[in-house]
């Protein structure tokens, strides 16, 4: 069974975005191995706690990620 595991810092994405994830990535699977595995495709979205994930060791915060899509 196809599995993807997305995650994201809470509160960032709207239920429409995560939905329109599920759906690309349910799509992407199916055309890189063929429409007989969407079935059993499973898309697991999990919200990080704000300020519980980081990068170059810098802990990241939802502030921070919406200071950076505003410049």
């Amino acid at each position: 069974m196809p599995f993807a595991n997305l995650k994201v810092p809470a509160g960032l994405l709207t239920a429409e975005q995560k939905e329109d994830l599920i759906t690309k990535v349910t799509d992407l699977y199916a055309e890189t191995f063929g429409d007989r595995v969407r079935d059993n495709t499973m898309v697991l979205v999990d919200e990080v706690a704000d300020g519980g994930w980081g990068i170059r060791g810098e802990v990241l915060t939802l502030a921070k990620l919406q200071r950076h899509g505003e410049s």
